[in-house]
C-alpha cells in the first residue's frame, strides 16, 4: 500500500515536471519568433525594397553591385520562410515572407521581356510555327467543313425549304427563299456603305464577338474527343452552303462568292485554326503518346491554345473588314482582287514566318 502510494506520488511529480517543460516551451516559443525577425529582418527589408524598385522600373533599376546581391537576399528568403513555417506562431511573419518570396521568385527567375516583346516573339515565330504543326489537323476540319458546304448547297438547291432549317433565322437577315436577285444585290451585295461608325465601330465589335465565341466554343468542344468540334465545322458549312445556293438560285455566285471573300478568306481560317485546336487537345487525349495523358495534354494543349490566341486575333481582322470594306470595295472583281491578296498575305506569313533557328 505504502509503494502503491510512493509510485502515485512519482508519477503526478513527474506529469509536473512535463507539464512544467510544456509551458516553459509554449512561453518560449514567441521569444524564439521575435528573435528570429530581429536576426533577419534587415535583409528582408533591403529584399524588399529591391523588388519593388525593379517592378516599378525593371531590373536597369538596381546597381550591378545590388543585382549580384538579389539573388542572394532571395535565397536567404526562401530559407528564412521554411524555417518561419516551423518554429514560428506570427502568422502574419509567415504571410509577408510568402508574398516576399513570391514576387522576389518573379523578379529572379521571370522573364526578361516585356509584354510587347512577348506579343512580337509569338506572332513573329510561335504562332506560325504552331500552325504549321497542326496542318494534319487542319486539312481534316477542312474536309469536314467542305462536306457540309457540299451538303448544304445541294439540299437547298434540290428543296429550298431546307434553307430555313438549315439557317437560323437570326443569322439569315431576312433573307429566305422568297428574296429575289433585285432585293439580294440592293440590300445585300452592293448595299450602301453605313458609315464610319456603324461599318467599323458597332458591326464590326458585333461581328468578331460572335465569331470569337464560336471559334473558342469549336476549341473547347475538342475536349469532348473532338466528336463535335467536327459536327460544328460541318455545320458551318452547311450553313455557307445554304447561303450559296440561295445565290445560286437567282444567278448572283460569282458576285456572293467575291462579297463574302473580303473578309471570308480571313474569317473561315480563323475558324479552322479554332477547330484544328480542337482536334489537337482531342488527340493527345485518346492517343498522349510516350508522355503521361496528363502532362501531353498539358503541353500540346498550351499550344493549342495559343493558335486559338491568335485565331481570335484574325477574327478581330475579319470583322474589320466585314464590317467596313466589304461594301467600301464595290465592284467583283474588286472584291476577288482584295481577297487574293488577303489570302496570299495569310499563305506567305504561315509558310515563312518563324522558320528561322
Amino acid at each position: 500500500m505504502r509503494n502503491a502510494k510512493v509510485i502515485t506520488k512519482v508519477h503526478y511529480e513527474g506529469q509536473g515536471m512535463i507539464m512544467s517543460e510544456f509551458t516553459e516551451a509554449r512561453q518560449s516559443l514567441p521569444l524564439r519568433s521575435a528573435e528570429f525577425r530581429r536576426r533577419r529582418e534587415e535583409s528582408w527589408r533591403r529584399l524588399e525594397e529591391y523588388v519593388e524598385r525593379v517592378e516599378k522600373s525593371g531590373i536597369s533599376a538596381l546597381s550591378a553591385d545590388e543585382v549580384q546581391q538579389l539573388p542572394l537576399l532571395y535565397r536567404a528568403a526562401a530559407s528564412s520562410l521554411s524555417v518561419a513555417r516551423n518554429i514560428v506562431l506570427d502568422r502574419s511573419l509567415l504571410l509577408y515572407l510568402e508574398n516576399l518570396t513570391l514576387r522576389a521568385y518573379l523578379v529572379v527567375y521571370g522573364p526578361r521581356v516585356g509584354m510587347t516583346q512577348s506579343l512580337t516573339g509569338f506572332f513573329r515565330r510561335e504562332f506560325p510555327r504552331a500552325v504549321r504543326e497542326m496542318r494534319r489537323h487542319l486539312a481534316v476540319v477542312g474536309l469536314a467543313m467542305t462536306v457540309g458546304v457540299l451538303g448544304g448547297y445541294l439540299l437547298v438547291r434540290g428543296d429550298a425549304a431546307w434553307f430555313d432549317l438549315l439557317v437560323p433565322e437570326g443569322l439569315a437577315g431576312g433573307r429566305g427563299p422568297g428574296s429575289s436577285a433585285s432585293s439580294l444585290i440592293r440590300e445585300e451585295l452592293f448595299a450602301p456603305w453605313p458609315g464610319f461608325v456603324e461599318a467599323f465601330v458597332v458591326f464590326a465589335n458585333s461581328l468578331f464577338r460572335h465569331n470569337a465565341m464560336v471559334g473558342i466554343f469549336s476549341f473547347g468542344l475538342g475536349f469532348a474527343l473532338g466528336l463535335p468540334t467536327l459536327f460544328l465545322m460541318a455545320y458551318n458549312g452547311l450553313v455557307f452552303g445554304a447561303f450559296l445556293a440561295l445565290h445560286a438560285e437567282q444567278g448572283l455566285t460569282l458576285d456572293f462568292l467575291g462579297w463574302i471573300s473580303i473578309h471570308g478568306v480571313t474569317e473561315i481560317l480563323a475558324i479552322l485554326l479554332c477547330g484544328a485546336s480542337g482536334l489537337v487537345v482531342a488527340g493527345k487525349i485518346l492517343f498522349p503518346g510516350h508522355l503521361p495523358r496528363v502532362e501531353s495534354l498539358a503541353l500540346h494543349g498550351r499550344r493549342a491554345a495559343g493558335v486559338v490566341a491568335g485565331a481570335v486575333a484574325l477574327f478581330f481582322v475579319a470583322g474589320f473588314l466585314e464590317g467596313g470594306f466589304r461594301q467600301l470595295v464595290a465592284s467583283t472583281p474588286g472584291r476577288y482582287a482584295f481577297a487574293a491578296t488577303t489570302g496570299a498575305l495569310w499563305f506567305c506569313y504561315f509558310f515563312c514566318a518563324g522558320r528561322e533557328k
